[in-house]
């Protein structure tokens, strides 16, 4: 029997996966020391008592354990999905039937299901909004500016969303205080780097089961992620090529040793193509007019508007699935260009995400820039935030911690050194 509540209760799949969910939960628990810490003071000192939370994020083990520590810490949630592919249905199920967190997500739901989702969550009439990808902050200023005056702030978890909340701060329609977790330094350069390389390329290896030594493989942008990923597709054995509009990160994929050129020449080579930019139609149809047959296509940015998908349609003359999450799409004149996952974040669509330890980190930030932000909100603009530097040093101190690792300290002549401009050769 399934059981699925679709009130504005919960939105699962099947109540009966919690049990199987809860274990998944525990599992992650045990690679994410840091919030584990956090969570343990926020039970003692509850910094976020009786606050209205609503999340837009994607629905995994590691999540949950966010959410945990949230509500530990006294915050009523509700939680909806940031992606339709990336949902683990039994964790939602735990969520929903052992924690009492109202949460709507059903992987694989469309995209009027997905919208409805992020209004159930709005419905909560959240204080703080959590956001990847920016969707909760787009569809409370498009259409349900009413609730504004009741938000008091909100974090945003992704490179997309903060392009898009920065864009809003800009044009003075950002309605109220956003801090940027992805702009963290244990964020940025852990999750993105370390987290999204290894989980990009798991997500493709499972769908696919391709080897990629040998394999032209191209990384379109060359940011924190993209520099993850050349570098473990490097790893494997593939040939890697890197495509980029910015001068110093081309430059720098150069000095690390890629191959860089435009995407026109590259899609040309390429065997597997991955874009992580942010930005729309990096592949786009004279890219498939060029690409050899067989040639794989696959997205880790947020939006899958990466790959122009319409013109991918249009120049096929027949789709059809050839494994779970493989479409391939055969052209006129007879090629064969395979697309995973449906142009969405492979390492999700295809895989786990990222691993637990390294969203031990990115986790822990959102946690305590949402205590920051029940603490701060009356004092802070309307506009974009970094993550303030001492959340950052901490994260890594404790993530430091939890590893064993023990490092120097400054001695007072040191310090002296550092702050005087007196001294010198």
């Amino acid at each position: 029997m399934v059981l699925k509540v679709s009130s504005r209760g919960n939105d699962v799949k099947d109540l009966n996966l919690a049990t199987q969910g809860q274990d998944l939960i525990d599992w992650a628990a045990r690679e994410m020391p840091v919030l584990t810490l956090i969570r343990e003071r926020f039970t003692k000192e509850q910094p976020l008592k009786d606050l209205r939370l609503a999340a837009c994020l994607h629905v995994t083990s590691e999540t949950a354990n966010l959410m945990l520590t949230l509500k530990a810490g006294g915050a009523d949630i509700a939680l909806c999905a940031s992606n339709p592919l990336s949902t683990n249905d039994a964790v939602a199920a735990a969520l929903a039937a052992h924690h009492g967190i109202k949460t709507y997500a059903i992987r694989g739901e469309d995209n009027d299901t997905y919208y409805s989702h992020i209004e159930a969550a709005l419905d909560h009439r959240p204080r703080v909004t959590m956001d990847d990808g920016a969707d909760l902050v787009s569809v409370l200023h498009k259409s349900r500016r009413d609730q504004l005056p009741e938000v008091i702030g909100g974090t945003e978890e992704t490179t997309t969303g903060v392009i898009r909340l920065r864009a809003m701060a800009e044009k003075g329609v950002l309605a109220y205080p956003i801090v940027a977790v992805n702009e963290a330094d244990t964020k940025h350069m852990f999750d993105n780097r370390y987290g999204t390389g290894q989980s990009t390329i798991d997500g493709i290896i499972r769908s696919t089961n391709v080897l990629l030594a040998g394999k032209t493989f191209v990384v379109a942008g060359y940011g924190w992620v993209g520099r993850g990923l050349a570098s473990r597709a490097k790893g494997h054995g593939a040939d890697v090529v890197v495509t980029e509009v910015d001068s110093v990160k081309a430059l720098e994929a150069a000095m690390d040793g890629f191959r860089v050129m435009p995407m026109d020449e590259a899609a040309r080579e390429g065997d597997i193509f991955v874009t992580v930019t942010g930005d729309v139609n990096v592949l786009d149809r004279k890219h498939f007019d060029a690409m050899k047959d067989g040639a794989i296509l696959a997205n880790s940015g947020h939006f899958n508007s990466e790959i122009n998908l319409k013109a991918l349609d249009d120049i096929a003359t027949s789709v059809r699935q050839v494994r779970p999450l493989v479409q391939e799409f055969r052209t006129g004149d007879g090629r064969r260009l395979f697309l995973l996952g449906e142009g969405r974040l492979i390492n999700l669509a295809g895989a786990e995400g990222h691993p637990a330890a390294v969203m031990d980190m990115s986790f822990a930030n959102q946690a305590l820039c949402a205590e920051y932000i029940a603490k701060n909100a009356s004092r802070l603009q309307k506009k974009v935030y970094d993550v303030p530097l001492e959340i950052d040093s901490e994260v890594a101190r404790l993530k430091l911690k939890a590893m064993g690792i023990v490092i120097d300290a400054l001695t007072e002549e040191q310090q002296r050194y550092l702050s005087s401009w007196e001294e010198g050769t």
